[in-house]
């Protein structure tokens, strides 16, 4: 699950509606339904994360239509994108044609709850509101981390609990996360960075709210 979420209609639509959000196919539907989803710039917090380093090998995972992946590409990066959803990776992989950085990318599809870094490994690992279903964003963080290089950085962000978000569904509410609930996917050779949680502002069509994201940032030790 990613990003911010359509408003539900409550009872058990809302929880048949919130299962869905949770699988590829139902990400699938959702990218298939309109032309473009998110707004295809890079996340606030990347761009304070990394906007400075110097470009690497990095992984997004959960990249949907790409945009983070099309901004760390264009700054010299070699990126690859996963996304559990193959018509998010199509829309994503379109992208980076238009803005003339495929050559700079590859698309990995897999699941983040069972995520293998299988030998890879990354200068910078990051991951925008993925929400992993009944508190399972520790098992993906520690997942995620194993495909962070020595020396690399691993960024997870996603929505913190809010009251803006009561009109969700429980399933949904209970995926949200606090930065530090994060801190036991970490593996000892991680050492925390930024562990908070910062304002963000949605736009929503009734007009823009307050929110936070919740930040993890941390940096593996370099070996040796």
């Amino acid at each position: 699950m990613a990003g911010d979420h359509a408003h539900g209609q409550g009872g058990a639509h809302d929880e048949q509606a919130a299962a869905a959000m949770f699988e590829p196919t139902g990400w699938d539907e959702r990218y298939a339904g309109q032309e473009r989803f998110w707004s295809g710039e890079a996340n606030p917090q990347l761009v304070a994360a990394a906007g400075e380093l110097a470009a690497g090998a990095a992984l997004d995972v959960g990249c949907g239509e790409g945009g983070d992946v099309v901004w760390l590409a264009g700054r010299g990066w070699r990126v690859t994108g996963a996304d559990f959803s193959a018509e998010g990776l199509a829309r994503a992989a379109h992208h980076a044609e238009e803005a003339g950085v495929a050559d700079r990318v590859d698309w990995w599809q897999v699941d983040a709850r069972t995520f293998e870094a299988g030998g890879r490994s990354y200068d910078l690992v990051t991951s925008h509101y993925l929400h992993a279903p009944d508190g399972g964003m520790v098992e993906v963080t520690r997942r995620l981390s194993t495909a962070v290089a020595p020396g690399g950085l691993l960024l997870v962000v996603g929505h913190a609990p809010s009251h803006e978000f009561t009109q969700l569904s429980e399933s949904h509410r209970k995926a949200m996360f606090l930065a530090e609930e994060l801190l036991p996917g970490l593996s000892d050779d991680f050492e925390p960075v930024v562990v908070r949680q910062v304002p963000r502002v949605l736009k929503r069509d009734s007009g823009p709210v307050e929110a936070e994201d919740s930040v993890l940032l941390a940096r593996r030790a370099t070996a040796g």
